[in-house]
C-alpha cells in the first residue's frame, strides 16, 4: 500500500459515513462480528496498521476512520479462505494470487448489497488507495480482466453464475481444483 495513501485517508470513503450497525448486520450474514475500535486507537489484526482494518479469527475490527474497502476486503478473506486458515486466522489471511483475486472480486459483488456503498464506489476507492491491476484501474480488471478470479469463487460456491453471492463461506466440503492452490 503506498504509504501517501494512508496521509489522505478521506479521500475513501470510511467506515463512519456509512450505517455501522447495517454493516454489522451485513457481515454478520457469513457469521463475522464487527468490533469497532476507538477513533485514533490501534486497529487489532491489521496486517497493514491502522486505519486499515484488522481480522482476528471471525472478528473484523474498523475505526470510524477505516475505509469501508479494507473492511470488506478483510470480510471477504474471511469468506474465501479454508475453514483450516480461518481457524487459526490472526492478521494475515495469507492465500495465493488466485485466492487475493477471488477476494477482490468478491469485495466489489459484495459493495452492492452494503448501504451507503456500491460497485463505483468501491472502484473508485480501491483505484485512490493503491489496489494494482494490469488493466490500471479496478473497474477494467473486473470487466474485463477477472474471469480467473470469477470462475474461483464458482468453484468454491461463494457465487452463482449471474454473480450473484450465496451468502456461504468457503468449507471444507469443497474440493480444491487443481489449477488452484493454496
Amino acid at each position: 500500500m503506498p504509504a501517501e495513501n494512508l496521509q489522505r485517508p478521506d479521500s475513501v470513503l470510511p467506515v463512519a459515513a456509512i450505517p455501522v450497525p447495517e454493516l454489522a448486520e451485513f457481515l454478520g450474514r457469513f457469521g463475522l462480528q464487527l468490533t469497532r475500535v476507538a477513533a485514533n486507537a490501534p486497529v487489532p489484526g491489521s496486517f497493514w496498521g491502522a486505519p486499515e482494518a484488522g481480522l482476528t479469527g471471525e472478528r473484523p475490527h474498523a475505526r470510524p476512520d477505516t475505509p469501508v474497502h479494507s473492511v470488506l476486503h478483510e470480510a471477504c478473506h474471511y469468506i474465501c479462505m479454508s475453514p483450516q486458515r480461518r481457524r487459526g486466522l490472526a492478521a494475515d489471511a495469507g492465500g495465493d494470487t488466485h485466492e487475493e483475486n477471488a477476494v477482490c472480486y468478491l469485495q466489489i459483488l459484495l459493495s452492492d448489497f452494503v448501504p451507503g456503498v456500491s460497485r463505483e464506489r468501491m472502484f473508485a476507492d480501491m483505484d485512490a488507495w493503491g489496489y494494482s491491476f494490469r488493466l490500471g484501474s479496478a473497474k477494467a480488471w473486473f470487466q474485463e480482466d477477472a474471469e480467473d478470479a470469477r470462475e474461483w469463487l464458482l468453484t468454491y460456491g461463494l457465487i452463482d453464475f449471474t454473480d450473484t453471492p450465496t451468502w456461504r463461506r468457503r468449507d471444507d466440503n469443497t474440493t480444491q481444483p487443481e489449477t488452484f492452490h493454496d
